[in-house]
């Protein structure tokens, strides 16, 4: 496979252990060109991990956020002419070709501007991260979880539960835990919004490369998540929740999104024929 590969992982003081279990994950399959580390951290001792030609360390102690910081990376890719980038949480480990299968299928299909594999937990149960396009009420519903009954029916179809495990599909919303993205499509509806610090900018960005292209969810391979819900346990990372979801529904539209409404009817209709 002779085709330009980047990826980037954005780190902030993160266990060693764990993190060179992502990186070696990545550059075990021998394709990417180049890594990218941005390393948001107060200081620069993750640098150590700079021990392969692939990875090129960008120490970014301002901390802009997530998004902000793999748009560093981004700006690098196109900058080298690469055609698609692996944007990797530093919690991800995996082994196999999945970086292959998830490139082979994106060009063997170039209307596909944004792709995941299955994520699991480390018990090997999965991790249900494509959604429909979120309203208020979603977000509020999947916080509170009750009344039982009613969310047990809500939430099998806003993350498309019922959907069989296997099924390839165009999900509005990926989570940004492990995206494949081609960056011909990046181009066109622009890179992660820096308006947001953490949270909402992988749903932001999905829902801008959907207006264009199939955003697909590739239950093929698979790679596994150290899922922490940070949000849930931390009121620091709950505020900063609450005004990311500010920003997109403000960006959006709060109760009336009519393309949101269309949006997801089209995703539904899929599993209908």
């Amino acid at each position: 496979m002779n085709i330009q590969i980047t990826s980037s992982i954005v780190l902030y003081k993160n266990d060693l252990e764990m993190l060179q279990e992502a990186v070696n994950s990545i550059l075990e399959n021998n394709l990417l060109i180049k890594l990218y580390l941005i390393d948001n951290s107060p200081t620069d001792e993750l640098k150590i991990l700079l021990n392969d030609a692939r990875i090129e360390y960008f120490h970014n102690p301002a901390n802009p956020g997530f998004g902000a910081s793999h748009n560093i990376a981004i700006k690098k890719a196109i900058i080298k002419n690469a055609k698609y980038h692996f944007i990797v949480n530093p919690d991800i480990f995996f082994k196999g070709d999945v970086i292959a299968q998830m490139v082979d299928y994106m060009e063997n299909d170039k209307s596909v501007g944004m792709m995941m594999p299955q994520i699991l937990n480390r018990d090997g149960s999965i991790q249900n991260l494509p959604k429909l396009l979120p309203s208020p009420f979603s977000i509020l519903k999947r916080k509170i979880k009750k009344p039982a009954f009613a969310y047990e029916e809500f939430i099998k179809k806003y993350e498309l539960r019922q959907v069989p495990k296997d099924v390839i599909y165009n999900a509005p919303v990926l989570s940004g835990c492990f995206t494949l993205l081609n960056l011909e499509a990046i181009e066109k509806v622009g890179m992660y919004d820096d308006a947001f610090f953490m949270y909402f900018e992988d749903w932001d960005l999905s829902r801008r490369v959907h207006q264009y292209y199939k955003t697909i969810y590739f239950p093929k391979v698979s790679v596994v998540h150290e899922y922490e819900s940070g949000a849930n346990k931390s009121k620091k990372l709950f505020k900063i929740f609450v005004n990311s979801a500010i920003i997109y529904f403000n960006k959006w539209g709060w109760f009336f999104d009519s393309e949101r409404k269309k949006i997801n009817k089209e995703a539904l209709s899929q599993f209908n024929k």
